[in-house]
C-alpha cells in the first residue's frame, strides 16, 4: 500500500515529499485499558500466558522461569502488512537485573523467549490454567496485567531509527531538513509523528541510541524492523517501568516475520 501525506510541507522539504512518503509504515498504537482480568488468549500486557498443556513453560538457560511481558492475539487485531493474520505471539523476559536482556548479544534467547502459536485453542480444558508454580516476581519492568486497545496509524521514518542515518552523502541536506520538520511536528503534538508509546510495527523510539546502528547494521545485510515496542507507562491498571523511565523494543527481519520464524529477534531496552 502507498501512503500519502495529506498536508503541505515546508518549501525545503516539499521537493523530498516522494522520499518521505516512501518511508511511511503502518503500525498499531497499543493503549492500556482498565481490564485487569483478561482471558488466557487475549492480547495483553503482563498476566498469565496462553499455553497448551502439551507445551513446556519457557525457562532461561539456567532453568529459571521467565515471565510474560506481552501477548498479541493477531486474530483480534487489524491486519498489518507482513504480520500474521492469526495466532498468538508471546514475549517472555527474565526476572533479573537486566530483565533478561543481553546487551552484548541481544539476539540470544537465553534469558528471554519469543513463542508463536499459529493455531489458537479456545477450549480452556486443553490449556494450562494453574500457574502457582511460578515464583513471586522480584525484578521485572511490569507489574500488573491489562488488556489493550489499538488504533491504526502510519508514520514516516523518524530521527531515532538508525536507517535515518544511512542516507547517501547527496541526501544529507534532506536528512537535516526532515530532522527539523519532525522536531517541529513533535513540539506541536502531531500524532502522526509520535514515535514513543506502545506499538506493533512502525518505527521505534529510544531514550539513548538505536542498538542496530553500530552492532547490527551492515551494508548489504537485511535490516531488523520494529516488531513490538513497550514504553514506560504507570497508571491505575498496570505499572511498566524500564529502569529509569526507559523503553523496550523487539526487532525482526522482514523475511523472518513473513515466514513466522521468531528465532532471530533482537531484544533491547534503554533508559536515561
Amino acid at each position: 500500500m502507498t501512503y500519502k501525506l495529506d498536508f503541505e510541507l515546508s518549501p525545503q522539504l516539499e521537493i523530498y515529499r516522494e522520499q518521505i512518503e516512501a518511508s511511511i509504515k503502518p503500525y498499531l498504537e497499543l493503549k492500556i485499558t482498565d481490564n485487569g482480568n483478561p482471558t488466557l488468549w487475549q492480547t495483553k500486557f503482563g498476566g498469565y500466558p496462553y499455553l497448551p498443556k502439551n507445551c513446556e513453560y519457557p525457562k532461561s538457560w539456567d532453568g529459571k522461569y521467565l515471565y510474560l511481558l506481552a501477548q498479541i492475539n493477531f486474530g483480534e487485531l487489524p491486519h498489518l502488512d507482513d504480520f500474521p493474520e492469526q495466532g498468538i505471539l508471546q514475549f517472555y523476559i527474565g526476572d533479573e537485573g537486566l530483565y533478561g536482556c543481553d546487551f552484548d548479544n541481544p539476539r540470544q534467547q537465553n534469558n528471554f523467549r519469543i513463542l508463536y502459536f499459529p493455531e489458537v485453542d479456545l477450549e480452556e480444558d486443553n490449556l494450562i490454567t494453574d500457574f502457582s508454580f511460578l515464583p513471586d516476581k522480584a525484578n521485572l519492568p511490569i507489574d500488573g496485567c491489562s488488556t489493550v486497545e489499538w488504533i491504526e496509524r502510519y508514520a514516516p521514518m523518524n530521527i531515532a531509527d538508525y536507517s535515518y542515518y544511512t542516507f547517501s552523502k547527496d541526501e544529507m541536506e534532506m536528512a537535516e531538513e526532515i530532522s527539523f520538520f519532525l522536531e517541529e511536528q513533535e513540539e506541536k503534538g502531531s500524532e502522526l509523528f509520535a514515535d514513543d508509546g506502545h506499538k506493533l510495527g512502525g518505527y521505534p523510539f529510544f531514550v539513548q541510541d538505536d542498538p542496530r546502528l553500530l552492532k547490527l547494521s551492515r551494508k548489504g545485510k537485511e535490516q531488523y524492523n520494529l516488531l513490538l515496542q513497550i514504553d514506560t507507562d504507570e497508571n491505575d491498571t498496570i505499572s511498566i517501568m524500564w529502569g529509569d523511565s526507559g523503553i523496550g523494543n523487539f526487532f525482526i527481519k522482514r523475511s523472518m516475520l513473513k515466514k513466522l520464524d521468531f528465532s532471530d529477534v533482537i531484544y533491547n531496552w534503554d533508559c536515561a
